[in-house]
């Protein structure tokens, strides 16, 4: 007579082999998107820019447009919130990844360390923190390091456009300095400037790869030498005197925000210390007497007034927010 083993031993057999086997599958998964990131963020010292590093290595330029500047693709996820901008905001990060690789990334992640804090308590509790930590936060990751990049490209702008101007003064053709900006500059400046050389090389006109910059960067400034390109390249002039009369506008923009961001200083550390006072002093509470919110939290009214106080809470970080920030 063949044994038979008791039903809850066979289903609880089947539960940790299905548990293990999307362990294994996230873990994999989590690693090949980390691998992705880290290789295609990979430097080598004696390269000044992701673009000269592929041109050392003999990609052509076909290769490196489709790697450093890929088509954009719409997608439903295109309509979702706080992911629908991904490609762009990845392309603007200095991200090759794609937005696919990204998300599939961040939902193996979401998987296993869902499954991992699952066995510490709660399973909601486990998604929600998994959800935070593996979704939301390498979004906002992301979304920061576009800023610091675009920050620091248009921090090298007007170096750039000086660079240009004593080419275009000494005779050589705008191509060239195109170039030299490319091949002597770090990043981000110098990989973007040499999409736009590798883009005129490969057929494109000078304007259009000059507006596909600032398009893709949706920076003023850049918008700006987009423009001073194409009124020079269809009605001619002195290019060279445009490139160093809108370095200097540049430069002095950056003084007036750093001047502006100083001066408001004092008034955006004043909103953030109101805005997190209560939670504070919430949370102080809780800890040296509980019996101060746990006597009432039975009271019928104890609910409806919570919802209030959180939405009043975050009424107030909105509105001040919206005060101390200054656009320029």
């Amino acid at each position: 007579m063949p044994l038979q083993l008791p039903e809850w031993l066979i289903f609880n057999f089947n539960a940790q082999l299905i548990l293990y086997i999307g362990v294994v599958v996230g873990v994999l998964l989590a690693f090949e998107g980390l691998r992705q990131v880290f290789s295609s963020r990979g430097r080598r010292e004696e390269a000044r820019s992701r673009r000269l590093q592929m041109i050392s290595k003999g990609a052509t330029t076909e290769e490196i447009l489709a790697i450093l500047k890929p088509e954009e693709q719409q997608s439903i996820a295109d309509r979702l919130p706080l992911v629908g901008d991904l490609p762009r905001v990845l392309l603007q990060a200095g991200i090759t990844m794609s937005s696919g690789a990204f998300l599939t990334t961040c939902f193996a992640g979401f998987v296993f360390a869902t499954v991992v804090f699952a066995q510490l308590g709660n399973l909601i509790l486990a998604a929600a923190a998994a959800f935070l930590l593996c979704m939301v936060v390498p979004i906002l990751a992301v979304r920061l390091q576009r800023t610091q990049r675009i920050n620091e490209l248009v921090r090298q702008l007007p170096d750039a456009l000086d660079m240009m101007a004593r080419g275009l003064k000494v005779g050589h053709p705008l191509q060239t300095s195109l170039a030299s900006v490319a091949n002597e500059m770090p990043d981000p400046i110098g990989t973007e400037f040499g999409l736009v050389v590798d883009q005129v090389a490969f057929g494109d006109e000078l304007v259009e790869a000059f507006n596909e910059f600032a398009d893709r960067l949706n920076q003023e400034d850049v918008h700006y030498l987009a423009t001073a390109i194409a009124i020079q390249h269809g009605t001619g002039g002195d290019l060279s005197r445009v490139l160093t009369v809108l370095s200097k506008v540049i430069r002095e923009r950056l003084t007036m925000r750093r001047k502006v961001r100083a001066v408001s200083a004092e008034g955006r550390l004043s909103a953030a210390i109101l805005s997190v006072v209560p939670v504070i002093i919430f949370v102080g509470l809780n800890v040296m007497s509980p019996s101060y919110y746990g006597d009432i939290a039975d009271e019928p009214l104890a609910k409806p007034l919570v919802f209030v106080v959180i939405g009043l809470v975050i009424l107030n970080a909105l509105i001040l927010r919206r005060l101390v920030q200054i656009r320029y």
